[in-house]
């Protein structure tokens, strides 16, 4: 299950159909001192410590544990009975135990006996109504089941069932198989975490207008984004070059696929949340963007692609565009955008969306935008210190760090882009909403997607997740670590490319260790 928000960027007759990432696979101490042979983000030896993206709070000892194979669930709380933990335990049982089904025998015949042989989650509300800003925090700990500690085994807690799923996925990543003694065990406990995301929305931005993507393709995306707890898919459908997307109120529009085959279904949008035909839309045969501000047809479509959307997308924010608009056509140019994205935020709003527009609409009309405009940054930075000035919202995805079509932007750039840069107000910090990585799709077809989003999108993902102190300049140990999820990735099935590339999804220069690439 993922978070849908639905974008539609009109002034190409494009969409954005973004998620939120939850099912899939989708509380806190201040960093203390180093005690009992432990650490915590930020302070003492963090060697060896490979979770990605690095906890908000953490503290390690120096004991091994060995997991047992039968692994049980023990689900309690207002949430505790939800199928996603059921199903997401599944999951991730299956991620940690891919190695021990044939090495079982042995061990169960001496009746050996696991240190962790029960993984408690306590998820305290029932409600698992998704939206921006959903609490994705959790507690973690794990010791030796000896009788001795309060805390026996592995205990999850969360607030949500969305946090839990995201405390599942830092359990996975601590345990590790060892080949030697056929075991899954867990290194450096007894551990205690406790972690929540710096900023609420962690994209990725997926086109699949300048190339079909299959559903599998998408799915598997939505699937390797949770791994690195990024939590919202901007899904940009359609575009100039086509429109795949199924439009119940206007049946004509998906004749603009690239072919009857590349399409994309109501269902087939409902299943990832849980301009061709009709000539009138522009201002002549030969001009086709922006759409026909003088035309009341133009705006009868964007109400009934919205109407049929919002039936799909529960998620409260839509993406109207703005960028790059053609204003050489009918009325004066800036009149007509003005125009054409004040009525089209109109209709959003009486959709009950919150409308997204690129920055190009701040920096022309501001004061005219609805107040509840959020501002997407891609042009460059400066533009988020400008808008949360003036009580926007604004999302970060500077082009120059965080777009990944550009292949020659190394992870470093990636990670170290900080969305709070130049806003010196702590009032103004809550209204960066977070960032987004964008996956353009021009070069990028179902041949190659991963290996072009992985690793370099984890990298703002940490940024995105981690607290600005643990990702600071100084932090020796984000390279190695950054190498260890990229091993992860690829053990769990996700083409993602060396870490140390020169451009991004290039293959190793020559043979090597996955860990040092």
């Amino acid at each position: 299950m993922t978070f849908l928000v639905a974008f539609l960027q009109m002034f190409l007759v494009t969409a954005f159909l973004t998620l939120a990432l939850t099912d899939g696979r989708i509380p806190t101490f201040k960093a203390a001192a180093h005690s009992g042979g432990g650490s915590s983000a930020g302070h003492a030896d963090k060697s060896g410590v490979f979770l990605w993206p690095i906890p908000k709070e953490f503290l390690y000892g120096n004991e091994t544990l060995t997991v047992d194979p039968g692994l049980s669930l023990e689900a309690s709380g207002g949430g505790g009975n939800s199928s996603l933990i059921e199903s997401a335990f599944r999951r991730y049982k299956s991620y940690v135990f891919k190695h021990h089904a044939k090495y079982s025998g042995p061990r169960s015949a001496r009746k050996f006996r696991y240190d962790v042989s029960k993984l408690t989650i306590v998820v305290n509300s029932g409600d698992d109504n998704l939206k921006l800003g959903t609490d994705e925090s959790y507690a973690l700990y794990v010791s030796k089941g000896d009788g001795q500690s309060i805390l026996q085994g592995a205990t999850l807690e969360a607030n949500t069932v969305y946090g839990a799923l995201r405390g599942l996925e830092t359990f996975s990543q601590l345990c590790t198989f060892n080949f030697l003694t056929k075991d899954v065990e867990i290194y450096r406990a007894p551990w205690h975490i406790q972690d929540e995301p710096r900023f609420p929305y962690r994209g990725l931005l997926l086109d699949t207008s300048r190339h079909f993507l299959p559903m599998t393709v998408i799915k598997g995306v939505i699937e390797s984004m949770s791994y690195a707890k990024l939590n919202v898919l901007h899904w940009h459908i359609i575009d100039e070059q086509s429109f795949p997307l199924e439009v119940p109120s206007f049946p004509k529009l998906w004749n603009g696929a690239y072919t009857k085959w590349e399409r994309y279904t109501t269902d087939d949008a409902s299943e990832i949340v849980e301009g061709v035909g009709y000539p009138k839309l522009w201002p002549s045969k030969t001009c086709r963007e922006p759409l026909d501000v003088s035309k009341n047809f133009t705006f009868d479509v964007i109400s009934g692609i919205l109407s049929d959307m919002r039936k799909i997308f529960p998620f409260e924010l839509f993406h109207l565009g703005g960028d790059e608009v053609n204003t050489e056509h009918n009325m004066t140019g800036k009149d007509a955008y003005q125009y054409f994205v004040l009525k089209a935020q109109k209709i959003a709003t009486s959709h009950g969306w919150n409308p997204v527009n690129w920055e190009e609409t701040f920096n022309t009309f501001k004061e005219k935008l609805s107040p509840n405009t959020v501002v997407h940054n891609w042009l460059g930075p400066g533009v988020c210190p400008l808008a949360v000035a003036k009580g926007f919202k604004c999302i970060v995805s500077n082009q120059g760090v965080w777009y990944l079509d550009h292949l020659d932007v190394p992870w470093e750039k990636f990670y170290y882009n900080e969305p709070l840069e130049g806003i010196k107000h702590a009032s103004q910090h809550k209204l960066v909403l977070g960032g987004e990585v964008c996956m353009w799709g021009e070069t990028v077809d179902a041949s190659d997607i991963q290996q072009t989003i992985w690793p370099r999108a984890a990298a703002a993902a940490e940024r995105l997740w981690s607290t600005r102190e643990s990702t600071s300049a100084d932090n020796a140990t984000v390279l190695p670590r950054l190498e260890y999820f990229r091993c992860l990735l690829n053990q769990r099935g996700v083409a993602a490319a060396p870490v140390t590339n020169d451009y991004g999804r290039m293959p190793p220069i020559g043979p090597g260790s996955c860990y040092e690439q």
